[in-house]
């Protein structure tokens, strides 16, 4: 508990500096996250199974031929994806999270793979599997997210890490559709973390053990400790990453950053896996703040 709390702490206080920073710097924000659609798409994506490098999906987002024959399908998902990723940057300002909104999200991450279950609930005798997990009956489904909704908005006084790992870990136990649970879920905590004022996430692909660690941690113990820490920590890296350019920083590796102040490069990696320090993973390379104070853990 202590643990997550102070997380919850320095969140508050980078979404803070990011507010001060962000002002007057609208097309630069515009900029960050439009770069950032292809990570997300690449990383949502490879976490189920789809074999697209972020090269290919930066590619296929640019309509760019690949060097290698893909199927339409891994096409189609990193195209809607993108799409589904740019729509709930303005309406997650505009609506509240409702079964409306989820099965319009769907619709449009699953048309022209999978039309026929696109935009609705499993029904009738579609019963999914998950590893081990076996969703709940078709006809419990809408209650079990109308429940899980209520829960979420009747729990505004506790922190966002908390509110949204639970509401994801439930999301996904439930299991609503026949396809695009995962992706549709992780577009979810990205959609209340932006109604909520916060900035979006990326869930990467290289914590994918981890992350379904959390939901193992969670079939049996109800507990949501795992996703809480990656939650925690994939927002710290999105503001860390966003501040390093709103505050105007020269941004280098990670590795010159060791090279130039005499420090282990295998000690920064901790600490920037575990987020005790500025830096932040882009396109999976970890950067950092040239101006960052290693001995203060601030930036200058």
């Amino acid at each position: 508990m202590a643990k997550i709390l102070n997380v919850f702490k320095k969140v508050s206080s980078l979404r803070e500096r990011y507010y001060k920073a962000s002002t007057g710097k609208d097309a630069l924000i515009r900029l960050v996250g439009e770069a950032e659609v292809a990570e997300q798409v690449y990383n949502s994506n490879a976490i189920e199974n789809s074999t697209l490098s972020l090269e290919e999906t930066e590619k296929i987002l640019l309509q760019i031929d690949l060097d290698r024959f893909v199927t339409e399908r891994e096409i189609f998902e990193a195209k809607n994806l993108a799409r589904v990723v740019a729509y709930i940057e303005k309406k997650a300002k505009e609506q509240e999270l409702t079964l409306e909104v989820m099965l319009s999200l769907h619709k449009m991450l699953i048309s022209n793979i999978s039309d026929d279950i696109a935009g609705r609930f499993r029904k009738d005798n579609e019963y999914v599997r998950v590893g081990s997990h076996i969703a709940p009956a078709p006809k419990e489904v809408v209650g079990m997210l109308e429940k899980m909704l209520a829960e979420y908005n009747a729990a505004s006084h506790e922190n966002i890490i908390r509110r949204v790992a639970k509401l994801h870990l439930t999301f996904e136990y439930i299991h609503p559709f026949n396809d695009g649970n995962g992706r549709i879920g992780r577009v979810i905590n990205n959609y209340l973390l932006i109604r909520e004022g916060f900035v979006p996430v990326n869930i990467k692909f290289i914590d994918r053990k981890m992350y379904y660690e959390a939901f193992k941690e969670f079939d049996k113990k109800g507990a949501t400790k795992i996703m809480d820490e990656i939650v925690g920590k994939s927002l710290t890296n999105s503001y860390h990453k966003r501040l390093a350019y709103l505050e105007g920083a020269k941004i280098i590796t990670l590795a010159e950053y060791a090279k130039r102040n005499k420090v282990a490069h295998s000690n920064l990696i901790n600490k920037a896996n575990r987020q005790t320090i500025e830096a932040f993973l882009e396109k999976g390379v970890w950067k950092i703040a040239e101006g960052f104070v290693y001995s203060l853990g601030v930036r200058k």
